[in-house]
């Protein structure tokens, strides 16, 4: 049985991504959850970790226990970090898939880490019992710089769909929503590489361009997820859960005030703001399944979060979790998250498996830590990267509503998939 988790306090503040390269980079199993390059508030997470092997094990741990008494290193004491995949959720909620193409979730056993207060400029080393003094020396042996990674080789992105076939989609999905089937859909498509890629290079790069407070670099066995996603899914601490579903995106303008006028457009666009309000009221639904009654709640509506990239529209909803809720219910009853889905949620899955005729994989799943305490912070797998043998690919997709117009919609693809194609060499094919 391993030795319990000792936090020890380093003696100054060190950079996250230092550590990560300088102790953890090369490792086979690692993982680099980031709060952004500039961070002023929230936590960053690097360390290292075993292939866990028991999905069920994480699936049992009660997500309503009380917070463990004097830990300051922050609300990760332990337990896993990694992903699971759009379709092992879609399967679970009884949608189609194609199951040959499904990747199983996959986490971390976490044996050590460093936490980081961005607030506090405080950080922690943790290890196991005696190892904790002798791996706090380590990280502050750690030199402090090193040097921005190499640009990338150019390499060609091959497109799951040409534009004009999105948009015929787009049409389809109209004709769902017409006939009553759905009332929202989030269509995604793919970008392939056929290269090979250093993850943690590609996140270095997508995290200078595109910083976000969801970022990442999670590397388990032969694939890694590099992210800066700005859309969290689902938090729990103290047995309060929050969601915080993005729907509406403008990009960033020129100069001051065409950013102004980009952030007025997203804010005042009727379209953007219906389909917002559509998956707050999915995602009420959704905790409504696992939470007291009459705790659910929207804490924000139609907040503009403006990022390097994009402007966002962006909400939050919150509950109470019935006592016992484990992570297996507060999953089933939420995942996959109707920002990535549409609603009704399992009339949508239907409807998109058939029309994107292909499997989204690690994309529009989710990814970041589960505390063994119960404790969670997992972020929506967008703006991302999937890096397995020989290639790579990214996802990227939009909200459909009766009143989407397919040339903003086939844009907004483009826009969103930028980021990730630029940081592996890739730009958008033809059209996009």
């Amino acid at each position: 049985m391993s030795s319990p988790l000792v936090a020890v306090e380093l003696t100054g503040w060190i950079d996250p991504e230092a550590v990560y390269l300088g102790l953890h980079g090369d490792d086979g199993n690692s993982f680099w959850l980031d709060a952004g390059p500039a961070a002023s508030a929230g936590w960053s997470w690097v360390g290292s970790g075993d292939v866990a092997v028991d999905d069920e094990r994480i699936r049992a741990v009660d997500v309503t226990q009380s917070p463990v008494d004097g830990w300051s290193a922050g609300p990760f004491r332990g337990g896993w970090v990694g992903w699971i995949g759009y379709e092992e959720g879609a399967a679970r909620a009884g949608a189609p898939i194609a199951a040959a193409s499904a990747p199983p979730p996959q986490w971390l056993r976490v044996d050590r880490f460093v936490a980081f207060d961005h607030a506090e400029r405080r950080a922690w080393a943790v290890a196991g019992g005696s190892e904790a003094d002798l791996y706090a020396a380590q990280v502050a042996a750690v030199a402090a710089d090193f040097p921005p990674p190499p640009a990338p080789s150019p390499v060609s992105a091959r497109a799951r769909h040409a534009p004009d076939e999105y948009a015929a989609l787009i049409e389809r999905c109209r004709d769902s929503i017409r006939e009553g089937d759905a009332y929202q859909l989030c269509l995604t498509t793919r970008f392939d590489v056929a290269a090979t890629i250093d993850p943690v290079e590609a996140f270095r790069r997508l995290r200078a361009a595109t910083p976000a407070h969801h970022g990442g670099v999670v590397c388990i066995g032969d694939t890694a997820l590099v992210s800066a996603s700005p859309e969290r899914f689902l938090e729990v601490g103290a047995g309060i859960v929050r969601t915080r579903p993005i729907k509406g995106t403008r990009p960033r303008g020129a100069d001051a005030a065409a950013d102004a006028a980009l952030a007025a457009e997203l804010r005042a666009s009727e379209k953007e703001r219906a389909e917002n309000v559509m998956i707050v009221d999915l995602m009420r639904n959704d905790l409504s399944r696992v939470c007291e009654a009459g705790t659910v709640g929207v804490d924000a509506l139609l907040a503009i979060e403006s990022y390097p990239a994009v402007h966002q529209l962006v909400s939050t909803v919150s509950g109470r979790l019935v006592t016992g809720t484990t992570v297996g219910g507060l999953l089933d009853a939420a995942f996959p998250a109707g920002s990535m889905t549409g609603a009704p949620k399992l009339s949508a899955m239907g409807i998109l498996h058939v029309l994107e005729s292909g499997p989204r994989g690690v994309f529009a799943g989710c990814f970041g830590w589960i505390g063994e305490d119960g404790a969670l912070d997992l972020a929506m797998v967008i703006r991302s990267i999937v890096v397995r043998p020989g290639g790579a690919y990214v996802g990227a997709g939009g909200g459909i509503t009766w009143r989407s117009d397919a040339a903003a919609e086939v844009a907004e693809v483009g826009i969103k998939a930028h980021g990730p194609l630029a940081a592996i060499g890739a730009g958008l094919p033809p059209g996009w």
